[in-house]
């Protein structure tokens, strides 16, 4: 097997644990044969959103085809 390994950043006005979810929800809903997510950084925008802004950036790693 081979892997391939992306980085997202999710959202949420919440919390860490959602902005996670939104990332992980987003990556199985657009990849396929996803196999495991490492979650990497927590951050918080503070100056450009209206509210705090919780960031999960993410690694997924899926198995490429063929």
């Amino acid at each position: 097997m081979v892997f391939k390994k992306i980085t997202l950043i999710g959202t949420s006005e919440e919390s860490f644990d959602a902005a996670a979810d939104e990332a992980i929800d987003r990556a199985e809903d657009t990849l396929e044969n996803v196999y495991w997510v490492e979650v990497e950084e927590f951050g918080v925008e503070l100056k450009g959103a209206a509210d705090r802004e919780y960031q999960a950036e993410v690694e997924v790693a899926f198995e490429l085809e063929g």
